[in-house]
């Protein structure tokens, strides 16, 4: 990355691990903004249609900016809540009011309030079993990224290699099990953003998420894993990590260099497009090809690198996919590709696959609209996609990631407005077609230099 965080804040540096503390946050932050939610409602009863209106956008966007503030201080699974959300498009608000609501959600992913050095550095010591200066030749105090279970510090290896170590907050894990009943909580809340979340299957997919998430060594081979698939690729790049030098609470892997998310969305159409489509190609292929489900692809986990790569951060949540869940997906997108609709017996699996399933060129507009255009139909049954799965957490756990998955990527190129013909790159790994575009045919060839089937 080319940002750094900034030093803490007094208040980023109390981190509240006690139950009582974090409960306490959440129960004010609910009650508060529950209050001043019905007095809105109250209020709009007398006021033109108009005027509700517009009260009630400045209502949410008060909740918007009061959540980021309170649950970017206790991270954890609370925290998991507001990132969530923060892939959710906001409907009904103007465009530039829209815009300014989801960057302040997107800071739950990008931009963190760091915790104290001092803190972290007690908790290295006892990962290590002894002072920094045994593992590193130079760390650096100043955090580089924050997020909700750790944070992340730039560092140069004994043997001079430049790395990131990411460590977990102390107390974090001791604070999931009252982190979860307080999500519940907030799920009243939360539904005023995002009417379609089930409350229930919400909680159970943070709960499966931040588990896995606390364990860095499954992280560190998860990503070992990953990285080893696309070594030498030649637009996808996954950092290596320092095996010897990871533990349970600590992840150290090689340092990579790029523009985050916000910066990409500001670049012009062709650059959009073709970053689009490497991470398009990057999840697809691991789940069709691999049978890799990746749970986790919101933009805050990959960069642009200099040389056009796109980098790939951050596998704390990894399912392998049995053989024949990848058969049924693929059953799935050949059927409403061919307009079976006998074999579609369920019109939600039907909306929920068509944007890669039929060929045909396609632009994502996304959340934020295009102005002095129509929008095409493509994108507002999009809008209802991504509502309609971002309520299918009830469904057992390899189709939840796999749906997760297809969500937030579609999320993603809607957000970047990127173009392309998305049935015909997704044929590729769902249908064994071959290669649809210049990105296609390099990752062919690459493929089979490295002797590994670019097919099913």
């Amino acid at each position: 990355m080319t940002i750094e965080a900034e030093e803490p804040t007094p208040e980023a540096r109390k981190l509240p691990t006690g139950r009582i503390a974090r409960t306490a946050r959440v129960g004010g932050l609910v009650t508060e903004q529950s209050m001043r939610w019905a007095g809105m409602r109250t209020a709009n009863r007398v006021r033109s249609p108009e005027r509700a209106a517009a009260a009630q956008n400045e209502r949410t966007a008060a909740l918007v900016n009061e959540l980021v503030e309170q649950l970017g201080r206790m991270r954890g699974a609370a925290m998991k809540v507001g990132q969530v959300l923060s892939m959710v498009e906001l409907d009904g608000f103007p465009e530039e009011q829209r815009d300014a609501l989801q960057a302040k959600l997107a800071e739950l992913r990008d931009d963190v309030p760091p915790v104290s050095f001092s803190k972290l550095e007690r908790l290295m010591r006892d990962e290590f079993g002894g002072p920094l200066s045994r593992v590193f030749s130079d760390f650096d105090e100043r955090a580089f990224a924050a997020a909700s279970i750790g944070q992340v510090h730039r560092a140069t290896t004994l043997d001079g290699d430049d790395v990131v170590v990411k460590v977990q907050y102390p107390g974090v894990a001791e604070a999931v099990e009252t982190d979860l009943r307080n999500a519940m909580m907030l799920l009243p809340l939360v539904k005023r953003l995002a009417p379609s979340l089930d409350a229930k299957a919400l909680a159970s997919e943070l709960r499966e998420r931040i588990v896995e998430e606390l364990d860095y060594e499954l992280e560190a081979q998860n990503q070992r894993r990953i990285e080893r698939l696309h070594r030498g690729h030649p637009f996808i790049s996954v950092p290596a990590v320092h095996t010897g030098l990871s533990t349970r609470r600590v992840l150290v892997s090689e340092y990579i260099e790029g523009e985050r998310f916000e910066a990409v969305r500001r670049l012009d159409e062709p650059r959009r497009d073709r970053y689009g489509e490497i991470v398009f190609r990057f999840y697809f292929g691991l789940l069709y090809r691999d049978r890799i489900a990746l749970g986790d692809p919101h933009p805050g986990n990959y960069l642009l690198r200099p040389d056009g790569r796109v980098g790939f951060l951050d596998f704390g949540l990894l399912r392998d996919v049995s053989s024949s869940r990848a058969d049924a997906e693929r059953g799935i997108a050949h059927a409403v590709r061919a307009g079976d609709a006998a074999a579609l017996k369920s019109a939600l699996t039907r909306r929920a696959t068509r944007w890669y399933a039929i060929p045909g060129e396609r632009r994502f507009s996304g959340s934020q609209g295009r102005r002095d255009r129509e929008r095409p139909p493509l994108d507002e049954e999009r809008q209802a996609e991504v509502k309609d799965q971002l309520s299918q957490f009830t469904l057992p756990a390899e189709t939840i990631l796999i749906r997760r998955m297809h969500m937030i990527v579609g999320v993603v190129l809607g957000q970047l407005r990127a173009g392309a013909d998305w049935g015909a790159i997704a044929a590729e790994y769902l249908h064994s077609e071959p290669p649809a575009t210049p990105l296609g045919e390099a990752e062919a060839e690459y493929l089979t230099r490295r002797g590994r089937p670019s097919r099913n």
